[in-house]
């Protein structure tokens, strides 16, 4: 007997890494061994992927971002939220030039987008801005930058964060349509998503503060979930910062909610409105206590 097999501590059953590095060395091949019942049930796509294992894939996807993560030693994160679509500030005049021949209702568009491109450098600063604070907490790695990992606002948030030094995430979701992480996320704090659901979970998990800009569909849900949280006291109160009141008000009617008796006023003010990152982190700090 070897000296570890003495050991107490020692595990008497081997992991499955070395279980499936048993199948693939040792395995005979016959009819029953290249059957699909045969394979190990860790290492069966197919099985995976079936119907009936739909809870199996929440709880995986659930739990390895959750586990990477705390690896990475993430405390908490900023989370900023907004359009995939809206051109960075370099990006403006090119945009414009190309839509001058288009039609009039099309031009518009590309006119309405472009004058958003200010909140591109916006969420730029905002995350650098607070990158470069480096706020280490019991330990682990507080305000790390987070967004939906795509382009746009998105991209610059991760791009703030990473021309400070830091390291930033970015939660990706699978779609019918080609699409990557933005090349700004950090490689090993890029994950990947099939349920909407877990993560809209993950981003705020660890979510101490929202910066949210204009967008769509996209970003109005995340927005929208995040109000309702809080407002029914499922999760504690964080600072959500809304830039582009003139965007936001022209779309949706908060005060007409409030009017209508279908939210309480007091509810308005969960919403910090800011058009500049100087001005959404000295109300994030000041929230936590924390130097402007």
């Amino acid at each position: 007997m070897t000296d570890k097999e003495h050991e107490l501590a020692q595990r008497k059953f081997y992991p499955a890494e070395e279980e499936a590095r048993f199948e693939d060395a040792g395995t005979k091949d016959t009819p029953q061994t290249r059957h699909p019942a045969y394979r190990l049930a860790f290492r069966d796509t197919d099985f995976l992927l079936r119907e009936e294992l739909r809870p199996v894939r929440f709880q995986l996807e659930l739990l390895k971002p959750e586990m990477l993560l705390d690896e990475a030693g993430v405390g908490s994160t900023l989370v900023m939220y907004g359009s995939a679509r809206i051109p960075p500030p370099e990006a403006a005049e090119t945009a414009l030039e190309g839509a001058k021949d288009l039609p009039d209702d099309e031009r518009r568009i590309v006119e309405n987008l472009v004058a958003k491109s200010k909140y591109y450098g916006e969420a730029y600063k905002l995350a650098k801005l607070v990158s470069e604070k480096s706020i280490i907490e019991g330990g682990k790695r507080q305000f790390v930058v987070c967004s939906g990992g795509g382009p746009s606002i998105m991209e610059a948030a991760n791009k703030g964060a990473s021309d400070a030094g830091a390291e930033s995430i970015g939660l990706n979701i699978i779609l019918p349509h080609e699409q990557a992480p933005n090349q700004y996320v950090t490689p090993y704090l890029a994950l990947n998503f099939h349920y909407f659901a877990l993560r809209k979970m993950h981003f705020l998990l660890r979510a101490r503060a929202v910066a949210v800009f204009p967008g769509g569909f996209g970003t109005f849900d995340e927005f929208f979930e995040l109000l309702t949280l809080i407002q029914t006291g499922k999760m504690q109160r964080i600072p959500i910062v809304l830039f582009g009141k003139e965007f936001w008000t022209r779309v949706v009617n908060f005060e007409a909610l409030a009017e209508e008796g279908t939210i309480n006023r007091t509810d308005l003010d969960l919403i910090h409105w800011s058009e500049t990152a100087e001005d959404a982190w000295c109300h994030i700090s000041e929230f936590y206590d924390l130097k402007c």
